[in-house]
């Protein structure tokens, strides 16, 4: 099945989305004069991290995590990165841990060795949660330990709330300072029936994201200790990140936490419901089985240009997106794509979802009878 369709031109046509929210139907000049309206008219734009706008947004984040101090930065890479740098320091010891898949390790391009001098101690299987067995086998001192909640690249899996308790332990009981990668905490509350507070109650400091399931534009914030916070600010100066003007950044996330933070536990049903919906089929796979988060990865079986030339297909016939295209795995009879859950998700029916993944099996048939014939 050749593929000469745009894929972008597909999914903006589409009016739905089993994934996502409907930011991807907006235009700019819509996403703008939504922020304008969230707006008071008394509200002035922040300057150089200060001002009204920013300072008690990031006061709003901090009592949200149960925390003394945040601050906003522009991204998640430079709040966790200056987080370690100021952890370690003040340990004396550079050594951080942390998962084999975290985003330190896979997408930064060796950011915390080169930038911040950091030894990295890869803990546990990149295929599985770290778990307090994998702690226990750390031979080497830690400085930091790192742990991401969720964590997206094995599917948005979560410990349980007694083992995460048992590696935080561990942690303290030696002096290991803890800091959260919870670039989707907000996520997890429906799994561990926990406010935000007590779960980031178990680390020192804690990274939160406000583009990705709460669908902002860009930015983040660290919160922790009021001397760390006030550590941050300095670094976040000194690495280019204490712009002029955050407040489009702020006012989107502000937008998306008043808006979607209250939805988490519509977003985790939905994606267990999808996930019983594909589980049906015999060529698919999901991982986790059952989703604790919103986020799950789907293995399908096929071939990759296959799917993805009959995942469009679908996509303009239906008017209904699906993927975006699958990426290859480990098993090579196996593809597959992330689906997160969001506001789009909740308005596609599951026997919806069911049928249109019928109709891409169907599609990749017929492909296959008509290259045999």
């Amino acid at each position: 099945m050749t593929n000469a369709r745009d894929p972008r031109a597909v999914r903006k046509s589409c009016r739905r989305s089993i994934a996502g929210h409907y930011t991807y139907q907006q235009t700019l000049p819509q996403i703008l004069h939504e922020l304008a309206d969230s707006v008071q008219p008394e509200e002035a734009p922040d300057l150089y991290g200060s001002g009204a706008l920013i300072n008690d947004f990031e006061a709003e984040v901090a009592r949200l995590l149960g925390k003394e101090s945040a601050v906003f930065m522009p991204s998640g890479t430079m709040c966790q990165q200056i987080a370690l740098r100021i952890w370690t320091d003040r340990r004396h010891l550079s050594r951080v841990g942390f998962h084999p898949t975290a985003h330190l390790e896979l997408h930064e391009f060796q950011a915390p060795q080169r930038l911040h001098d950091l030894q990295t101690v890869l803990i546990g299987s990149p295929y599985q949660l770290m778990t307090l067995a994998d702690l226990q086998a750390v031979k080497e001192p830690l400085g930091a330990l790192l742990l991401e909640l969720p964590q997206r690249e094995i599917g948005g899996q979560l410990p349980t709330w007694d083992e995460l308790t048992a590696m935080t332990s561990w942690a303290r009981e030696r002096g290991i300072v803890l800091h959260m990668d919870g670039a989707r905490l907000w996520e997890c509350k429906p799994y561990y029936q926990r406010d935000y507070a007590e779960i980031a109650g178990l680390f020192d400091s804690v990274y939160v994201s406000f583009y990705k399931s709460l669908g902002g534009i860009a930015g983040a914030v660290l919160a922790g200790p009021a001397d760390v916070i006030d550590e941050a600010r300095i670094w976040q100066r000194r690495q280019g990140g204490n712009l002029y003007q955050l407040y489009p950044y702020v006012l989107s996330a502000r937008k998306g936490l008043a808006e979607r933070l209250d939805r988490m536990e519509a977003y985790h049903q939905k994606a267990k419901a999808i996930a019983a919906a594909l589980s049906a089929f015999p060529q698919i796979e999901i991982m986790p089985a059952v989703p604790q988060t919103h986020m799950m990865h789907v293995f399908i079986r096929g071939e990759r240009e296959e799917l993805n030339g009959a995942a469009l297909e679908v996509a303009e016939e239906s008017g209904t997106w699906l993927f975006g295209g699958v990426a290859p795995t480990q098993i090579p009879a196996y593809q597959k794509f992330e689906l997160s859950v969001g506001d789009a998700s909740l308005d596609v029916s599951d026997e919806e979802i069911a049928t249109l993944f019928q109709q891409l099996f169907d599609k990749v048939e017929q492909s296959k009878v008509e290259r045999s014939l």
